[in-house]
């Protein structure tokens, strides 16, 4: 069961990927880890030079409500935290500005409906 969960997650966020370099934005990193938190994909926006940290949620269904709903203050101060720590370890993107996305899928993994939330909270919402 988890290694399907673990697969599942690893469709819908190469589908969010995808859907957002089409959108203009350039992939830097995925799945980044650290004690607090994971970075589901960082990637910039080469126009404005931005670093957009993106939350993947993934719901097979939105009976029960969409994922963006689920990246709670806690989620989101976890969020901010994992980003501080990637910016710690890359000078050259740290006095870059930044953002928080959120890319609430939903439907079959494999092609995905995408909801792409820009700048779906800021600092000042933790």
């Amino acid at each position: 069961m988890a290694a399907e969960r673990q697969a599942r997650g690893r469709q819908v966020e190469a589908a969010v990927r995808q859907h957002l370099q089409r959108a203009g934005l350039r992939f830097l990193a995925g799945n980044v880890g650290y004690r607090g938190g994971e970075l589901d994909l960082v990637m910039q926006d080469p126009d404005r030079g931005t670093v957009v940290f993106v939350e993947v949620r993934y719901r097979a269904s939105s009976a029960f409500g969409g994922g963006a709903g689920s990246v709670d203050r806690a989620k989101r101060r976890r969020l901010v935290q994992a980003a501080q720590l990637y910016l710690a370890s890359q000078p050259a993107l740290a006095l870059r500005p930044c953002r928080f996305d959120v890319a609430d899928a939903s439907g079959d993994p494999a092609a995905p409906r995408i909801d792409w939330i820009v700048d779906a909270f800021r600092l000042d919402d933790i």
